[in-house]
């Protein structure tokens, strides 16, 4: 199984039309013939605020219809619940954060979602699992990932 980890800048590709769309939906609905996911998907639960956040915005700028903005709400609450796994934050992943805002030039959110996807990475080896591709279509966060020994994919670049 592939694990990805997904920042809010990738994951609102699946509910929103945007560059890099089709290949983020292509991650999550993969299905195996027997009708398992091959991949998993994770977010930290920050991520989960800034999706609906993002939803909440497009509606604001008129791109979206309220109905529109209720039901992408709704479903992605849905998959946060099913689909995806989201990850809690505690002391040690703020305070890695915290030193990657030292280290790299990012924002507060952009250094959790960091700190989180290398907590799980760290994981993931230590049970000899494969390690994950970071997604996020940040480019300075990419890059900082790219840095921390992460695989990163920008889905811009899809």
């Amino acid at each position: 199984m592939a694990a990805f980890y997904m920042d809010s800048s990738g994951l609102v590709k699946h509910y929103l039309p945007e560059t890099g769309s089709a290949w983020v939906s292509s991650l999550i609905d993969a299905t195996t013939p027997s009708g398992e996911w091959p991949n998993a998907v994770f977010l930290s639960k920050i991520g989960v605020v800034e999706v609906a956040a993002a939803i909440a915005r497009r509606h604001r700028m008129g791109q979206i219809t309220t109905e529109s903005k209720a039901s992408l709400v709704t479903v992605f609450l849905d998959d946060c619940l099913g689909r995806f796994s989201t990850l809690n934050l505690d002391d040690l992943v703020i305070g890695t954060a915290v030193n990657f805002t030292q280290r790299h030039p990012l924002r507060g959110y952009d250094a959790v979602h960091l700190s989180t996807a290398l907590m799980l990475n760290k994981a993931l080896i230590d049970e000899a699992l494969e390690p994950l591709t970071f997604v996020s279509a940040d480019d300075v966060l990419c890059q900082a990932a790219e840095a921390e020994g992460l695989m990163v994919e920008n889905p811009n670049e899809h």
